[in-house]
């Protein structure tokens, strides 16, 4: 491994995540804040549900009572008047709907006078879930949409159907109270009613687009679940408000800044990469094979979010796949790394926030007795990265704005 590399891409993550926080960014939204004059209660569901929340019960002129709903291992302790609860990601589990059941207890009965603050983060699509179809069918539907590749809009854009609490379905059960939502969007494009499914947002995905989903890729669904794709969601709610707080756009602006203080000329590619996460990693590997040697010191910066076929039965994520293709592209290049991370701390079901590679990473691998190529084939990216220390762990960070992957070139 290229320790230097190493280390100079350790600080670029560090930097760029401390720098999309969602402190401050929920403290902006409630600047102005004026709730009505009864009661105020706070629910928050996601990734970074406990770190909006937290800020939010500092903040707030008083808060009557509230409910967190985020990921195992993400509560970081106790906040005032707050019941905070984890639950499963990226399938729910019967945590998630529990937890969900008390937050619909904490609004029913509300009146006009009542205000919700709600703090919506990636990720709530599990974490906030009352399935209206058997828990066990949710659950397998979200793994077969896991594991065909469906972008998170198609995903979305079916389980909202199938939910108690999506495509604005929560907002209709907290009328006629306020609901003044606060979202740190994941999503490309920040769609409001894509993000964590748009509990408290109008539905501008239409039954037509869910049944073609179902088809394309061949799910298997119930009649029941069936059914429910037919019947249309929300088109217009009257009783929320709504302000975005951050997205991806940011995270790559900050791993720019963290780039340029360590002397490389950073390259914004996009904050809209969507396609296979081995395909992204390939294209990241062929631009350096472009530049390398060039004397230039240079990073190439893409957020987003790829996709990963499951057709293997490895561990890793979506991140640690396209470094771990990447590597091929870059293999015996000198001063060359790649890298990439999901920006809540977790890269599908493990422990890592992403992974690293550079030109020296198969190399290493055949030293080993591995071959690259057979743990891609098997979706084990995770296991790979590992023998070489070429995962990236952050543990929970407190944000979720989706994914950035950077190339580096010190040459």
């Amino acid at each position: 491994m290229n320790e230097a590399l190493r280390k100079d891409a350790d600080r670029i993550i560090s930097g760029s995540l401390q720098a999309v926080l969602p402190d401050e960014a929920v403290k902006r939204a409630l600047q102005d804040f004026k709730p009505g004059s009864g009661k105020v209660v706070l629910v928050a569901a996601g990734k970074a549900a406990w770190q909006m929340a937290s800020t939010a019960a500092k903040v707030l002129p008083h808060l009557d009572d509230g409910i967190v709903v985020t990921k195992y291992d993400h509560v970081k302790g106790e906040i005032p008047h707050v019941a905070c609860y984890e639950a499963g990601h990226p399938v729910p589990d019967e945590n998630s709907f529990a937890a969900t059941e008390k937050a619909l207890a904490l609004v029913e009965g509300l009146g006009e006078n009542d205000t919700v603050v709600f703090l919506l983060s990636g990720g709530g699509s599990a974490l906030f879930e009352k399935p209206l179809i058997p828990g066990e069918e949710l659950q397998d539907i979200t793994k077969q949409l896991l594991a065909c590749g469906a972008d998170i809009v198609e995903m979305n854009t079916v389980r909202k159907r199938l939910s108690g609490v999506k495509g604005g379905r929560f907002a209709l059960a907290a009328a006629p109270a306020k609901v003044f939502g606060i979202v740190l969007s994941d999503i490309l494009g920040d769609p409001l009613d894509m993000i964590a499914s748009g509990p408290a947002y109008p539905d501008a995905s239409t039954c037509e687009e869910a049944l073609e989903i179902v088809s394309r890729y061949g799910l298997k669904l119930s009649d029941q679940a069936m059914s429910l794709l037919r019947e249309e969601t929300p088109k217009k709610l009257d009783n929320v408000e709504t302000q975005i707080t951050g997205s991806v756009r940011e995270l790559c602006k900050a791993a720019e800044n963290e780039c340029r203080k360590l002397g490389y000329e950073p390259v914004f590619l996009t904050d809209e990469l969507c396609c296979e996460a081995r395909e992204a990693g390939s294209l990241l590997a062929s631009i350096a094979r472009s530049h390398a040697g060039s004397g230039n010191k240079l990073a190439f910066i893409a957020g987003g979010e790829t996709v990963v076929h499951l057709k293997g039965t490895g561990k890793g994520g979506r991140n640690q796949e396209l470094a771990l293709a990447a590597a091929i592209g870059i293999d015996g290049l000198d001063g060359v790394a790649v890298f990439s991370l999901g920006s809540d701390g977790t890269d599908g079901p493990t422990d890592a926030a992403g992974g690293y590679t550079d030109g020296t990473t198969v190399s290493d691998l055949k030293a080993k007795g591995m071959q690259i190529r057979s743990y891609l084939d098997n979706n084990d990216a995770y296991n790979a990265l590992k023998a070489v220390d070429g995962l990236i762990v952050t543990g929970a960070t407190g944000t979720n704005v989706n994914d950035v992957s950077v190339l580096l070139i010190n040459r």
